[in-house]
């Protein structure tokens, strides 16, 4: 049977792929801030689903999540979904740190982490959600796009130092467009919106194929391919917003 770590597993895109996969006969072990969360997804099928607490931002996370590894007895999935993002043109301080402790430093600590089991366990698949936001600069979002970016070149670079050390390990660079999670709870009107169930199971689906990035889904494809052609002096000056 095989073995998968997911973070942030409490509620949207990562408690749906923990649904699937659970559903698909694998063993998880699921992570994250919410106890309350994590045992009552733990119930549903206590023999298949270990849980451990866990904050990606302190410094025992890694402690954390070690046990929980010990405790399904291996890992050969690892897929990282916890994640924050918030519009603030004011700049906020607070808001823009607190983005990057979790989406940088907390993100780093986990993948890390995971890499260097599966360094030191023969190889495996490590998985993250970043989103399409890294394509640019949102200057709505500032913190978010440019956190999203540091995710994509990290992986990419991971991937890299994988090779240069002929580590078998897989990566998953999985990035949604917009999707009705609680991320997006905020009153505010977000075009092509995605439900998580069907999110969820195109995700599980780029996992079993072991693609190295997927954009979800086929509309968003279509936005990035020419969202990245525009030159940074048009991009500057388009209104980009939500209402």
């Amino acid at each position: 049977m095989k073995k998968a770590i997911i973070i942030g597993a409490t509620s949207g895109i990562g408690q749906e792929v923990a649904r699937l996969l659970v559903r698909q006969g694998w063993r998880i072990g699921i992570a994250g801030r919410r106890e309350e969360a994590l045992r009552s997804m733990q119930q549903t099928n206590p023999e298949q689903i270990e849980m451990q607490c866990l904050d990606v931002t302190e410094d025992n996370a890694i402690l954390h999540l070690n046990r929980l590894v010990d405790r399904l007895g291996g890992m050969d999935l690892f897929f990282l979904s916890s994640g924050v993002g918030y519009q603030n043109r004011n700049l906020e301080p607070e808001i823009e740190l607190n983005t990057a402790r979790t989406n940088v430093e907390g993100f780093t600590r986990m993948v890390d982490t995971a890499f260097s089991y599966f360094k030191n366990n023969g190889g495996g698949h490590l998985a993250v959600i970043s989103s399409i936001a890294g394509t640019k600069g949102l200057g709505v979002a500032p913190a978010y796009s440019a956190t999203k970016r540091f995710q994509n070149t990290y992986i990419d670079a991971l991937e890299q130092l994988a090779h240069l050390q002929k580590l078998n390990i897989h990566f998953t660079d999985i990035r949604p467009g917009f999707v009705a999670t609680d991320l997006l709870n905020d009153g505010k009107h977000y075009p092509m919106l995605m439900k998580t169930d069907q999110v969820g199971r195109d995700i599980v689906r780029a996992l079993h194929r072991k693609q190295r990035v997927a954009i979800i889904d086929g509309r968003y494809r279509i936005l990035v391919f020419f969202w990245r052609m525009i030159p940074r002096w048009i991009w500057k000056r388009l209104p980009v917003k939500t209402k």
